[in-house]
Order: C-alpha cells, then sequence, then structure tokens
C-alpha cells in the first residue's frame, strides 16, 4: 500500500510502501539509513543486512542523492528520528538513478541556487516556504468566502494603467497594444456594485526596474473592494484578515516555521487591535529617530523599516499626501492636501504588505483628477460609468502575498517566496 510520508504515523507496526527521493543517507557496520522524503515528510528507513535481500541491501549503498526510489518496510514510533517515526525495511526498489546532483549538502552561493531554482525547491527549508505560502493563500481565501465575499477574476491583459504609466509592461494585442495588470482593482470596483462585496486573486506585473530584496517584477495580489465602505472600515477589514491569516498559519504550520527557525514569539504578537497613525504621525516618528525626511515625501524601505520597528505588530499608516497617491483615491473632506489612503507596514523591517484606501466616488471629481494626471479619457469611460449610474462610497486595498509570505517565513528576499521569481534580470527557470 503506497503511504504518504505524513500518513506513516497512522500505520504503526504495519508494512506500508513509501515513493519519493533519497534525501540523505549514513551507514554504520551492516546497518544502513536511508532518508527519504516524499513531499509530505522525511522517514528514517533503516536497512540490515540480515532483513533485506542482498541486492536491496546492496542497492541502498549504491542509491544517490535525489535518486526516485521505493522503499517497504513497516512502520514503528522512534521519537529519535525525523517525523518520530522509522521505517524497518524490508525491501527497496530503484525508480531512477540520479547522477551528479549539482546541489549538495556544502554551501551554495545565491545565484548557483537561484540558476538551479527547479532543483533548489527540493530543500527543506524551501519546501517549508512553499506551504506556509499555500496556508497563507487557504487562510485569506477562506476569511473573505466565509464572510460574504465573491471571488470574481478581472483580466490580465488591460487597456490602461493603474498604478502608474511608468512601470506598464506593453503587450502585441493583435496589431494593438495592451498592457500586463498591475492590478484587478479598477474592475473590482464595477464588480463590488453588483455582489456587494468581491475579491481578486492573481498575478500582477510591474516594470519596476529594481533590483530590491522587497521587488518582484511578477507578483500575486489579493484585492478585497466593498461597497458602502469607509476608509475606517478599510482598515478594520485589513486588520481581521491579517490577523487571521497569522493566527492560521502559527496553528498550522508549527513544523514549517520550525524548519525555517522562524521566531514565533514575533509572530504571537500580531494580535487586534493593530496601531493606526497617520502619515503625519509616521513623519514625526522619522524626524525623531533623526532621518532626513520631509513631509510630503514618500517612504522608502529605510523609513518603512523604521516604522514598522517602532511597533510589535503591523502598523496601519492612514491618510497619505494625495500628490504622492493615485487619481481614484478620495480626497480628506477635512484636509483636501491628504487623501483617504492607508498603507500596512509589517514589523521586523518587512515594509509595506497591503495598500489601499477609500476611492473618489463623485464623476466630476474623478474626471478632473484623470485630467491632472493627464491620462486617456477614453480608456476610462467604462469606470466612470460606476460613477454615472448608481455611485457609492467604496475602498479596498491590495496585500502582496510575496511580502506576507516572507514576513511570516522570516525569509529575506522576495525570491524565496515564491516558485519561480520573476525579477530585473532573472527569468529563467
Amino acid at each position: 500500500m503506497h503511504t504518504y510520508i505524513e500518513d506513516a504515523g497512522k500505520h504503526d507496526g504495519a508494512e506500508i510502501t513509501v515513493k519519493g527521493w533519497l534525501y540523505n543517507s549514513r551507514s554504520s557496520g551492516k546497518i544502513r539509513f536511508l532518508l527519504v522524503r516524499d513531499g509530505t515528510g522525511l522517514i528514517q528507513c533503516v536497512f540490515s543486512a540480515r532483513d533485506v535481500p542482498a541486492e536491496a541491501f546492496a542497492l541502498a549503498d549504491k542509491i544517490t542523492q535525489e535518486s526516485s526510489l521505493e522503499v517497504t518496510g513497516k512502520v514503528h514510533q522512534d521519537d529519535r528520528a525525523p517525523g518520530g517515526f522509522e521505517l524497518q525495511t524490508t525491501n527497496l526498489k530503484l525508480i531512477q538513478l540520479a547522477e551528479n546532483y549539482p546541489i549538495t549538502p556544502k554551501e551554495h552561493g545565491v545565484e548557483f541556487l537561484m540558476a538551479h531554482r527547479h532543483l533548489w525547491l527540493r530543500s527543506r527549508m524551501q519546501t517549508a516556504i512553499l506551504r506556509v505560502r499555500a496556508e497563507i493563500i487557504r487562510s485569506l481565501r477562506d476569511y473573505l468566502d466565509d464572510n460574504g465575499f465573491v471571488c470574481c477574476d478581472t483580466p490580465i491583459f488591460t487597456p490602461a494603467s493603474v498604478e502608474g504609466t511608468t512601470t506598464l509592461f506593453p503587450v502585441d494585442y493583435f496589431g494593438g497594444t495592451v498592457y500586463l495588470t498591475q492590478s484587478g482593482q479598477l474592475y473590482n470596483e464595477p464588480i463590488c456594485t453588483a455582489v456587494g462585496r468581491t475579491y481578486c486573486f492573481g498575478p500582477t506585473f510591474r516594470a519596476e526596474k529594481s533590483k530590491t530584496r522587497r521587488h518582484l517584477t511578477e507578483f500575486w495580489m489579493l484585492e478585497p473592494e466593498v461597497a458602502f465602505l469607509d476608509l475606517d472600515g478599510d482598515m478594520d477589514l485589513e486588520e481581521n484578515l491579517v490577523s487571521y491569516m497569522v493566527e492560521r498559519v502559527l496553528t498550522k504550520c508549527r513544523e514549517e516555521l520550525k524548519v525555517l527557525e522562524r521566531d514565533v514569539t514575533k509572530l504571537e504578537c500580531v494580535k487586534k487591535p493593530f496601531p493606526r497613525i497617520t502619515y503625519t504621525q509616521a513623519v514625526d516618528l522619522l524626524q525623531k529617530a533623526d532621518k532626513d525626511f520631509k513631509w510630503g515625501d514618500d517612504f522608502g524601505a529605510d523609513d518603512e523599516t523604521q516604522i514598522g520597528a517602532a511597533h510589535d505588530r503591523p502598523v496601519l499608516v492612514h491618510r497619505y499626501p494625495a500628490a504622492i497617491k493615485a487619481f481614484y483615491m478620495k480626497r480628506d473632506p477635512l484636509d483636501d492636501r491628504l487623501a483617504l489612503g492607508v498603507d500596512m507596514i509589517a514589523p521586523e523591517g518587512y515594509g509595506e504588505i497591503t495598500g489601499g484606501g477609500q476611492r473618489e466616488d463623485d464623476l466630476a471629481t474623478l474626471e478632473q483628477r484623470i485630467a491632472e494626471n493627464k491620462l486617456p479619457r477614453a480608456a476610462y469611460e467604462w469606470y466612470l460609468d460606476v460613477r454615472r449610474y448608481g455611485s457609492v462610497p467604496h475602498a479596498g486595498f491590495g496585500l502582496g502575498l510575496e511580502r506576507c509570505v516572507a514576513w511570516i517565513c522570516g525569509v529575506h528576499h522576495l525570491r524565496e517566496t515564491i516558485p519561480f521569481p520573476r525579477m530585473l534580470e532573472k527569468v529563467y527557470p
């Protein structure tokens, strides 16, 4: 019976067959120890010369790292073994012999590992990151699905900019030009007038010529949008969603976080309420820390790190200068210099993980903003219809999946948070 390693404990005392790859091996006298992985876990398989056929024992000496194999044996509990169970082997079958596997237990440089990303994914730490990423996705979807949101897909090809025209990837579209999406937000806005609460989740693209650890040219973003929601309600939603996400990962991924050597005490601090400060208060914080920062500037990576370091949980920074925010942001009725926008900044130096706010719902004002930003009016006529026919206050945000994965896992660079990262000079493999 083929059994996944994670289920081996359910068969204590029984004979099972596991299929996987050789992770490591060692020998002691007439005993051979093969550590086998199958993607769900690791199990130590013990070969004794007296218990297995001679050819199987000889094969245990010859089999190489990452060769694929099939092992049969009796499961028994052993707290000293990886995963707490061991396989007393009765037979071994080779599926394919891997020769000269390039990634060895020795230290390799990042460039080498990235060039072999398709193989690097097999390492315990990279597999743990993939599993945490999957749990984060499940938690985000579960929270929104359970709270009345309708998942609706938005286009990858778009005719116009969402986050500025300088970071668009142009694509030939039957002789015309369209762009890879920067965000599904503009499409979410009409969808929320149809279903009330919606979200999209998918890849987004930014042609940013950036080599920092916080940027990818292709990344995944979750974007909720809600009709009749204001800025305060938007911040409540962000806080509820992120705190739920962290709680789920702490509950479901303890073993993966242990493999990653993540200090979970820091994640255990992530509980509601999150601090909320204005942009102006954040500027004061930076200036008191002797940062050379002027009101009206946008936060850079170092600034976000400083703001995050002042808190033990994510902080919501709201009411930014309108001049540094997108054309669709609604202005603060009490101060026209400010936009009703909000960014959530993670602690521990991980920077902005969500960004959003209340949208401009007045037709004439939005038309004026499009003209001021010199955007092509024709490309936004459909978007303006949302304000022509039953406009309402509405708000939403985008959550960057890879930045959340980096923060939760304690990973320094986003390149390890997605199976195959796309960066300024990285499109292979």
